[in-house]
């Protein structure tokens, strides 16, 4: 038994955590809010999304579609025939990627046609506004 994997999905989770706290990207922006609903909403398409998700293996590993191979490095913790534990992180994770970098894209695009509108306006970066 190892959790070089779960290890593995923990530090990820960490490391996706801090991205999305220090941008605000999804759980970041419900935390800046500190409104019940959207923190209701945020936990809404994340649990939500990853339930789907966790249906949609469950069906797979009932089709005879998904199954679990050996693998050394994963605990051998068995929530259902074919689900190891590492599942429910590997979704959790997946589903909080997928978030952040559709929030961020957008957000990046946003920055990028603000700035691209300052530049058509004469605006040149390091310079102040006005007069040479």
């Amino acid at each position: 038994m190892s959790w070089a994997y779960a290890g593995a999905l923990g530090f990820s989770l960490l490391g996706m955590a801090i991205l999305d706290f220090r941008h605000g990207l999804f759980w970041g922006a419900a935390l800046r809010s500190k409104s019940a609903g959207v923190w209701a909403r945020t936990a809404g398409v994340h649990f939500g999304v990853w339930a789907v998700f966790l249906l949609w293996d469950i069906l797979g590993i009932e089709l005879d579609v998904f199954f679990r191979g050996d693998s050394p490095y994963m605990t051998g913790i068995n929530l259902a025939p074919h689900l190891p534990m590492e599942e429910l992180l590997f979704l959790f994770f997946l589903v909080w990627l997928t978030i952040n970098v559709f929030v961020g894209a957008a957000k990046l695009a946003e920055w990028r046609a603000g700035r691209g509108a300052g530049r058509q306006a004469g605006h040149q970066p390091g310079r102040e506004a006005g007069p040479p």
